[in-house]
């Protein structure tokens, strides 16, 4: 039990902190049914732009719905559309990644289609995906996804070109290994620090490429509760009233804080050179 405590990740404050954080948010809206009484699609003229009150806490927006409710309504189409796009993007970022490490003769053409997707810009492309396909919640997540996977599949391949050349790999070559078991058994396994870190970074700038593509009017249907979606609608009342964009704001630079801070105690954590550093 003490071993346990004195685990790495349980000494690291920035882990903590950042987890905690992001425990906060997850159940905060998981349980936005229970936190708050209202439809956050329910119009309500009579309520409009109500300041933050006992009734309200977080003020109500230009057609009397409560921005406490959307906020938090909102929180779970960024959290489903981060944690997707991370799940996707490690996937298929760490395959073609392996596979372009590992056989030199799909290297080339493999990293040049890479380098092709990463020279245009990721909310370029995703705006351009969006206005094609249309807004829907698949729609945004690919094309969210397809600009964060050559930047997975670089660091994969990076890995993989450093573990290739090792001793125990080269005898499972000559022992005539087949190479799906190299890559999964022996490479693999190298490259999930690095990408449980990457992972966490992708998160972050999931949630925040959702909401601009909210707020320019690019991603989701401006009626669903999304953290841009409600910014977008307060711009122009802003001056009016500032809660309109204040709350949603906060909530979202606190959660991009929170997995950046997250992010940062598993790098120390995982990273060897920087347990040297630190002392560990």
């Amino acid at each position: 039990m003490r071993g346990f405590f004195q685990h790495a990740a349980f000494r690291n404050t920035s882990v903590l902190i950042g987890g905690s954080l992001l425990l906060v948010l997850l159940i905060a809206a998981l349980a936005a049914p229970l936190l708050s009484a209202f439809d956050p699609l329910q119009i309500a003229p009579r309520f409009r732009l109500k300041p933050p009150s006992e009734e309200f806490w977080m003020g109500t927006d230009v057609y009397g719905r409560d921005i406490w409710t959307r906020v938090l309504y909102g929180g779970r189409t960024s959290l489903l559309v981060s944690a997707c796009v991370a799940a996707v993007a490690l996937t298929c970022g760490m395959l073609i990644g392996l596979a372009a490490g590992y056989f030199r003769w799909l290297d080339g053409v493999a990293m040049r289609a890479m380098d092709g997707l990463m020279a245009i810009p990721g909310i370029l492309l995703a705006i351009a995906l969006v206005t094609l396909s249309g807004a829907t919640l698949l729609t945004v997540i690919i094309a969210i996804v397809i600009p964060e996977i050559p930047r997975v599949a670089r660091l994969v391949r990076a890995v993989v070109l450093s573990i290739r050349e090792e001793p125990y790999v080269e005898a499972a070559i000559g022992l005539g290994t087949p190479s799906y078991k190299i890559l999964f058994w022996h490479i693999m396994p190298n490259t999930i620090a690095p990408l449980i870190v990457q992972g966490t970074y992708i998160c972050a700038s999931a949630i925040l490429t959702e909401a601009i593509l909210s707020f320019l009017g690019a991603g989701l249907p401006s009626e669903l509760p999304t953290w841009g979606n409600i910014i977008a609608e307060g711009r122009a009342v802003f001056q009016r009233a500032p809660w309109t964009i204040l709350f949603p704001g906060m909530m979202l630079a606190i959660s991009i804080l929170a997995v950046n801070i997250l992010g940062d105690g598993l790098r120390d954590t995982l990273d060897p050179r920087m347990q040297k550093r630190m002392g560990n």
